[in-house]
């Protein structure tokens, strides 16, 4: 700063950060008010030197005990330094609100890591009492979070990255298996600004779902670029707090992009049994390994072959060659022994068929609870029953969303009495009920006749499963789940999915798990349980003494 400036900064309204009352609608810096410099001064024993490129001597400003401001020229590197000493020095009675040396530091600390994190491209030094505690190179912000964090927290995180013309999130999320029990551990940045919002914590929490136990909060650094005429600062002296014009569309896309976020990896977990001398053996869940973003390879093999067909494949395909000679042909009883040929061929097309299914990966039904399928790194294990739940679950979410039901409308319509409750819950949910297929015509005396139901449910059980779902969604309000959309969901989904003891064939299998990697969220349920673990190959090699 120049001498003139150096003087104006420390007088109360002095600020650089405005130059017109627009400003005032998009303020992207840290303060405006010209307050923060004065109120300092006012409090401590204030040096501030600074010298610009062009200038021989540094302007070097304090103030002196009766509160007169001291001004002389030194020998000062290029740049400004201000020093505080002997904060309320002058205020006792806020002096001795002060807590205990450690934890101001520990609070200074926080607050340092949360600017130096704001600007990676800026280095920052940290001394306490002379010595250094921190000296953060200039870089990227994933080498900044190495620096303030851990040289290994690259192994733990996931990349944020949506840009749109109208708001842009970036930053990191944590791997699910590195939550934390601390509500301490979230950092967001609204135009490089360190905010506190509950909205968009709870959207990254909510977008986590069922992954969180209770007590666990995930560990985050986003960064939130949007236009500062639709957000408002001065909620707080402070600017932590800040509010949003649209506060539900924003948090609608952080949520959205963190679920997609967390979708676009695979974090099936690995399990390995835990041998501690012991006869008793537990899954215990291990560090999810590295991957790249849309990488799951390590999964079921799917089989989605386009064949492309030229005109003769057409033509035999539809046999038009035979109907041709056919009506060609003079009609004469054929000969017992012409067949012959045709069994050839047809146990040809069989051997090829069974060396094709031979290489294809097996999957298995066990105990009618558990598929096992051969993957890349070992063997995957899937819970069929929460597995058609997490499916159920977003396709009655997507009912609701598109407002589009498909019903199947049963042959013999089914009548089912309720009580006065139930009844009249049921008549509340109709519409929502309406979206998932179901198609209801309410009698008197409490009586629900059921037409149609969703087009997944299995016909024989129609009337039990709608009173199951009207039980389920009573006992999720009991346990604060509001959102009635959500709770229809679960409900239906936990009564509508296939029971432990069904049996699936192979076909069904296969369309259960390739469905179940189309959803947004394959590795938990609706409700919290996991679906799927991995056993690494390294694990069964160790146990038939092959290491």
């Amino acid at each position: 700063m120049s001498q003139d400036d150096a003087l104006l900064c420390v007088q109360r309204h002095a600020t650089s950060k405005i130059s017109s009352v627009d400003d005032l609608e998009k303020i992207i810096t840290y303060g405006f008010r010209g307050e923060a410099l004065a109120s300092i001064a006012a409090v401590s024993q204030l040096e501030i030197k600074t010298r610009r490129e062009e200038d021989q001597l540094a302007t070097y400003i304090r103030f002196s005990d009766s509160n007169e401001l001291l001004v002389e020229k030194v020998a000062f590197q290029k740049g400004t330094s201000v020093t505080v000493k002997n904060l309320f020095y002058n205020v006792p009675a806020r002096r001795n609100f002060l807590k205990s040396n450690t934890t101001e530091l520990k609070h200074i600390i926080e607050t340092f890591k949360r600017v130096s994190l704001s600007h990676p491209e800026i280095s920052f030094k940290f001394y306490n009492d002379d010595d250094l505690l921190f000296d953060f190179a200039a870089g990227s912000l994933l080498d900044r979070m190495k620096s303030v964090f851990a040289d290994n927290i690259d192994e733990a995180l996931l990349e944020v990255e949506e840009v749109t013309d109208y708001i842009t999130l970036t930053g990191y999320v944590t791997k699910p298996n590195y939550l934390r029990k601390s509500k301490g551990d979230q950092y967001f940045f609204l135009n490089k600004r360190y905010v506190i919002n509950k909205t968009i914590n709870h959207a990254v929490f909510s977008a986590f779902e069922n992954i969180l136990e209770k007590g666990d909060y995930p560990f985050f650094v986003l960064f939130m670029e949007v236009d500062p005429k639709k957000v408002d600062v001065n909620v707080h002296p402070s600017k932590l707090e800040v509010k949003f014009d649209d506060e539900r569309e924003i948090y609608a896309f952080v949520h959205a992009v963190v679920r997609k976020t967390i979708g676009s990896y695979d974090l099936v977990p690995q399990v390995t049994l835990d041998d501690n001398g012991t006869t008793e053996q537990k899954l215990r869940p291990q560090n999810f390994r590295n991957i790249d973003k849309y990488d799951f390879s390590d999964r079921p093999a799917v089989e989605r072959e386009t064949k492309k067909y030229n005109e003769e494949d057409l033509r035999r395909l539809f046999h038009l060659d035979d109907e041709i000679n056919a009506a060609s042909a003079p009609q004469s009883a054929p000969h017992p022994f012409e067949s012959r040929p045709l069994q050839k061929e047809v146990t040809h097309r069989f051997e090829s068929t069974q060396e094709k299914e031979s290489e294809t990966p097996f999957i298995v039904l066990l105990h009618n609870k558990y598929i096992l399928s051969q993957i890349k790194s070992g063997l995957m294990i899937i819970d069929a029953h929460v597995a058609h739940e997490r499916i159920l679950y977003e396709q009655a979410l997507n009912s609701f969303n598109a407002n589009i039901p498909f019903s199947q409308h049963l042959l013999f319509p089914q009548v089912v009495d309720m009580d006065p409750a139930d009844y009249e819950l049921t008549k509340e949910l109709e519409p929502y009920l309406t979206n998932l297929g179901f198609t209801l015509k309410f009698k008197p005396k409490y009586r629900v006749e059921i037409i149609g139901i969703p087009s997944d449910l299995k016909t024989e059980h129609e009337v039990d499963t709608l009173l199951d779902i009207i039980h389920e969604y009573r006992k999720n309000q009991q346990e604060k789940i509001l959102d009635v959309k959500d709770n229809l969901a679960k409900s239906y989904s936990c009564k509508a999915a296939i029971k432990a003891g069904d049996k699936l064939d192979e076909k069904e299998m296969r369309i259960l798990v390739d469905k179940l990697f189309a959803t947004s969220m394959p590795y938990v349920c609706p409700h919290g349980r996991p679906i799927i673990i991995k056993i690494p190959i390294e694990e069964f090699d160790k146990r038939f003494g092959r290491t």
